[in-house]
């Protein structure tokens, strides 16, 4: 899956959004019975500039393998920030801000619940576009999109590092993601600590999933932390499907 983003239409986009911020903020402060007046084009100016010199310090203008832009920098005005893991010692994760954040902070959340309580450093999200390979999976490291769960206890090539109720857990988890997510123990050269977001920009799945995550996190008795059996029939088969459409 590949998206090409040129670096003319990223600061074109940026632009725009720009002058639209400006004349909303003028429209927004005007009293209500006065004439909207047309923003000073001098501010304009330098709000435009302002925008293109944060693409330019952040943006790639090059897609991960799951079509999200890879972004140079993280918590600098970009999509990508340390996002806390509530219940869990992290001091933090880097990944893309909104859906993506809330789903990779749902994994990460019931890997700890309920394969094995997280120590703080055992899990690491965005990585410098220059330090992954472009074209795979860890590429969506780049995009804020992924995050690795202990990589030294699964080092990338090496299969067979959970035991089997902990590898049923892993797949009731990707369900509950309703496919979304992918785990790199699939893929053709494994890395059984890598969890990354499975679809483009834009995808329905991922806010519809996201906005039922959000919705158990905020009723008691639901989300990550809940008595969940991954052996109940109707959970395994769920899982079983998912696990033959990603395979």
């Amino acid at each position: 899956m590949t998206v090409n983003i040129s670096r003319r239409t990223a600061l074109r986009r940026a632009a725009f959004v720009a002058a639209s911020a400006a004349v909303g903020s003028q429209a927004l402060s005007a009293p209500a019975h006065a004439a909207v007046r047309a923003p000073d084009p001098a501010a304009l100016r330098e709000r435009i500039a302002e925008a293109q010199a944060r693409n330019k310090r952040v943006l790639s203008g090059v897609p991960s393998k799951n079509g999200w832009e890879m972004e140079k920098l993280a918590d600098d005005r970009g999509s990508v920030y340390t996002r806390p893991v509530p219940g869990t010692p992290l001091d933090g994760v880097r990944m893309r801000m909104g859906d993506v954040e809330t789903v990779l902070v749902h994994v990460i959340s019931r890997f700890h619940y309920e394969i094995d309580a997280l120590r703080a450093g055992e899990v690491t999200g965005w990585e410098a576009p220059g330090s992954v390979r472009k074209g795979l999976t860890e590429s969506n490291l780049a995009s804020g999109t992924a995050v690795r769960i202990r990589p030294g206890s699964y080092p990338p090539g090496v299969r067979g590092g959970y035991f089997p109720l902990q590898e049923l857990v892993v797949r009731d988890i990707l369900a509950d993601c309703e496919g979304v997510v992918r785990w790199g123990g699939d893929d053709r050269k494994p890395d059984e600590s890598l969890f990354s977001i499975d679809v483009s920009p834009g995808d329905g799945r991922l806010k519809s999933t996201a906005a039922k995550i959000r919705g158990w996190n905020h009723t008691p008795g639901l989300g990550a932390g809940r008595p969940v059996d991954p052996a109940q029939p109707q959970r395994r088969r769920a899982a079983d499907r998912l696990a033959a459409r990603q395979a």
